[in-house]
């Protein structure tokens, strides 16, 4: 199975971390405003998820969501979860670690995307 979303041994190391200070997480990519555009680390019960949301997959354990109309855009992109030092947004858990999550992505080959065939694969 070809995942739509990967995350980094550094990324995998922090949200082990964030576990055992938070309990369960989820992710939900930002898509900009006051955030920006990054990951964003949640307990996994204080975020709440719709119809306008679509689940990529998992990531050490934890849900990644991105908005459907966000989607439609990056729909061609494996996005890679990493760390680097500095804060991020505001209202992700990782900030006071003295990291932020960052989304790197790469396109998918044409087999890759053939294979996934426009569907939402984990």
């Amino acid at each position: 199975m070809i995942a739509r979303v990967l995350a980094t041994p550094a990324t995998l190391e922090l949200i082990e971390k964030l576990k055992a200070k938070h309990g369960p997480l989820m992710f939900h990519q930002s898509g900009g405003c006051c955030d920006g555009s990054a990951p964003m680390c949640y307990p996994r019960d204080e975020f709440l998820t719709g119809d306008s949301d679509v689940q990529l997959g998992e990531i050490g354990g934890c849900a990644f969501y991105m908005s459907r109309a966000q989607f439609e855009y990056w729909q061609h992109t494996q996005l890679i979860i990493d760390v680097v030092p500095g804060r991020g947004g505001m209202f992700s858990l990782e900030g006071p670690e003295g990291l932020r999550f960052l989304t790197r992505s790469r396109l998918f080959t044409d087999a890759e995307w053939e294979t996934l065939a426009g569907g939402i694969a984990g």
